[in-house]
């Protein structure tokens, strides 16, 4: 790109860049809460509807790694409108559809188009912004993409409960043409370089990573490694990537995957952390709906207010610290992220069936705060020393690591949760029993010697049981979360000084 001089509309190009990219971050959560509509209205079974969200993340996660060579090869302008034009017209034919199969290929083209979206929109905001300003520009893309997760459930829910469920689709039509005329309008073109496409190199890395999102977003229904679609999908993810490695790693010519990213400190401790911050963000959001749902009874738009705090957190935090990223050594303020995170958790370890919302509400605000304190500046920092032309392959790069990240983290607090669950109960249970003197004074509604009793009582363990499951995940999670502040050494601080830039970019007449 060029100077940032030569940018005189930054705030329209970093409006309508910004819309495309919430855009496309509530839809990785916005159809959750519609499912049971669509199941009924579709005729589809449990099984099936799920391909609704398999299919997106899918496409995305392949799609994702293909941005750096879309943008070298046609420019970054082009691959962005057609991104905007391709999702935007993939919204319109999921809210129309009237069958699974359509509605599962509408998914499909969504994921594919919106890959771009994410990456695309933080390469643009790092060249269009001069250093000192870099932060705040992080800090604005970090909303965006942290809210939108966020917020995606409540907006679902009332969007559901109050229109229909193809609502769901349809709210993304006036957000994509005014996004879509803004960077038509205001984006500059980045000068194409003609690269050529590692085709084995691709082809490997997708490969991989499709599997590996298959495994890991189906391995809870069929019981992980006790099923033979899973091994299937976890052995051939292996290979592909071993493939991948091995082809990258040997290659004369230009591979895929630029190696050059690879000698970077920052960029390579900035992934490690995208993906524990990933993991954290994610692995927390899957586990709290499914708490106040399940365990507590709340209604699903009720649910969405309730964590709706932590998104103002997180707004608000990444409003502060797109300040202090200029004047305070970055690895301090990220360890307050964590540290506010953590506690957070902690909080969350108290959870009670017997208690209101405001712990819910007081402990999302905080884990806000906390994600909000630790991912501009990580998004700031890995991108610091990173060289300008590296920018379109690194920011795609980035963002997958961070979403795989969410994907393990999901699958490993459900498997956990269930293991926990299990265990809890067996325990539980084995106290209820006739021999057990301590049951004698309870109400005859709950005689464990009678099938009724027995009954009522095995519901509660179960409850209870569920409950220390939940209990034990938060647990894991605040360690993890501890585990990742003496990781913090590992980055350096960027130095200040004028902001490298490129000069490829072209101002359209």
């Amino acid at each position: 790109m060029s100077t940032t001089a030569s940018f005189p509309h930054r705030g329209m190009i970093t409006v309508s860049i910004m819309l495309a990219t919430i855009m496309q971050a509530l839809d990785t959560t916005i159809a959750n809460v519609a499912l049971p509509h669509m199941q009924g209205s579709l005729q589809a079974s449990q099984d099936q509807i799920t391909w609704v969200l398999t299919s997106y993340i899918v496409a995305s996660a392949i799609a994702l790694p293909l941005t750096g060579w879309l943008c070298g090869h046609w420019g970054r302008r082009k691959v962005f409108i057609v991104s905007v034009i391709g999702f935007t017209v993939a919204s319109a034919l999921c809210g129309l559809a009237g069958s699974l199969g359509t509605i599962v290929a509408a998914r499909l083209l969504q994921g594919i188009f919106g890959a771009a979206l994410v990456p695309l929109s933080q390469a643009v905001l790092l060249d269009i912004n001069p250093r000192e300003k870099v932060g705040q520009a992080m800090a604005i893309w970090g909303a965006g993409i942290m809210v939108g997760p966020i917020l995606g459930p409540m907006l679902g829910g009332w969007l559901t409960e109050n229109l229909n469920w193809r609502w769901v689709f349809f709210i993304n039509l006036p957000v994509g043409l005014f996004a879509l005329w803004g960077i038509i309008r205001y984006l500059p073109e980045s000068k194409p370089q003609g690269e050529k496409l590692d085709v084995f190199g691709f082809a490997t890395l997708s490969i991989a990573i499709g599997l590996l999102q298959l495994f890991l977003d189906r391995g809870q229904q069929l019981d992980w490694f006790d099923s033979w679609e899973i091994r299937l999908e976890a052995a051939g993810a292996v290979v592909a990537f071993a493939f991948f490695a091995v082809h990258t790693w040997t290659a004369l010519g230009t591979s895929f995957f630029d190696r050059d990213l690879l000698k970077d400190r920052n960029f390579v401790t900035g992934l490690l952390f995208a993906f524990i911050v990933g993991t954290i963000l994610y692995g927390t959001m899957a586990l709290l709906p499914m708490f106040l749902q399940g365990l507590m009874g709340y209604p699903v738009i009720y649910t969405g207010e309730i964590t709706a705090p932590r998104g103002i957190g997180t707004m608000i935090a990444m409003i502060v610290v797109g300040r202090l990223v200029t004047r305070i050594d970055i690895r301090a303020i990220m360890a307050t992220g964590f540290a506010l995170t953590a506690f957070s958790l902690w909080q969350m370890t108290q959870i009670t069936l017997q208690m209101d919302s405001s712990l819910i509400l007081l402990s999302g605000f905080i884990q806000g705060l906390g994600i909000g304190f630790t991912f501009v500046p990580l998004s700031a920092a890995s991108f610091a020393t990173l060289a300008p032309r590296l920018r379109n392959q690194g920011t795609p790069v980035f963002s997958l690591v961070r979403n795989i990240g969410g994907s393990v983290g999901i699958s490993i607090v459900q498997a956990l949760l269930t293991q926990g669950e299990a265990r809890a109960h067996a325990q539980l249970a084995a106290t209820v029993a006739p021999g057990n003197q301590g049951l004698l004074y309870l109400p005859p509604g709950l005689d464990p010697s009678t099938a009724g009793g027995l009954a009522v009582l095995n519901a509660e363990v179960s409850r209870q049981g569920a409950l220390i499951g939940y209990v034990n995940d938060f647990s894991i999670m605040m360690g993890v979360t501890l585990l990742a502040i003496p990781l913090l050494l590992l980055i350096r601080t960027p130095r200040r000084g004028p902001v490298a830039t490129s000069s490829t970019a072209e101002v359209p007449h």
